[in-house]
């Protein structure tokens, strides 16, 4: 396994921009996965809000390992910079038959930045089977903000995904996006840790930018989801150029001119005198 840390590229980057979640399948080892459900079932203690990560987990311990294996230490340092800090953690365990589910909502109560934004890890150390009620999430929706569980009401939206994936799947979560833990049909427990991270540093260029003016990064930032209503649906390309000017650090990215026109405010003293 390499040791190196394995940034993002631009078009992951655009990818997590658009979706609001960056899934990496099978990116932990079996030997940990196995290690894990021990150490799940245990309970991992609490840490203090805003205890660096660096700090936050001790050294070979299995939370640390977790955060340090080279693709998720990566994709953590593309999204919010190499010393982000613990905003919380926890297991959450899904039992046999419970016969329940979480309402859908997001995470980010009155959380209004639009220059900033949180992550979340959830980790996944066994195999999720369709029965098991892995997460359900809606891509797409992190930019449309919502109060928590202002979107319980809504039980199914098109394109929503229910989470199946190999034992060892990593998913980090834009913070504002709408999801739900799924009820477990079947006759094990799930499991799922999830450590959310806040930014230290401005969140501009952490990631590999070698392919910044790839045209796959537009396509990326120009994609539709089935929920969208056909008008109001393009504000969210919208919301993602603005991201992604923040991101970039450049103000003059567009897609198709939607934000350049809405933002133009001429005024007397840019016109000049006229004779």
């Amino acid at each position: 396994m390499s040791t190196s840390k394995q940034l993002l590229t631009s078009v992951e980057m655009a990818r997590f921009v658009a979706h609001g979640y960056l899934r990496m399948d099978a990116v932990v080892p079996p030997e940990m996965n196995e290690r894990a459900m021990d150490v799940l079932a245990a309970g991992i203690p609490p840490v203090p809000y805003g205890t660096p990560l660096e700090e936050a987990y001790p050294q070979g311990s299995f939370a640390h390992e977790l955060v340090g294996l080279p693709a998720v230490a990566g994709a953590l340092e593309s999204l919010v910079g190499a010393a982000p800090t613990v905003d919380h953690h926890f297991v959450h365990i899904r039992e046999p038959h419970e016969g329940k589910a979480q309402p859908l909502h997001g995470d980010a109560i009155i959380d209004v930045r639009p220059d900033a934004f949180d992550v979340q890890l959830m980790y996944y150390p066994q195999e999720v089977t369709a029965d098991m009620g892995g997460t359900l999430s809606v891509p797409g929706s992190h930019l449309r903000r919502t109060n928590e569980t202002d979107t319980g009401r809504y039980q199914n939206l098109r394109g929503q995904t229910r989470l199946t994936c190999p034992a060892g799947t990593v998913v980090i979560l834009h913070h504002g996006i709408w999801h739900g833990g799924r009820r477990n049909d079947s006759d094990i427990p799930r499991y799922m840790f999830k450590i959310r991270l806040n930014p230290t540093v401005p969140q501009v260029r952490l990631w590999n930018t070698d392919d910044l003016a790839d045209p796959a990064v537009a396509t990326e930032l120009s994609a539709t989801f089935p929920w969208y209503e056909p008008a109001t649906g393009r504000l969210e390309v919208h919301n993602r150029v603005l991201l992604w000017r923040t991101l970039t650090g450049d103000d003059s990215f567009d897609i198709d001119y939607w934000v350049t026109r809405i933002t133009n405010r001429p005024t007397l003293a840019n016109q000049g005198s006229h004779a």
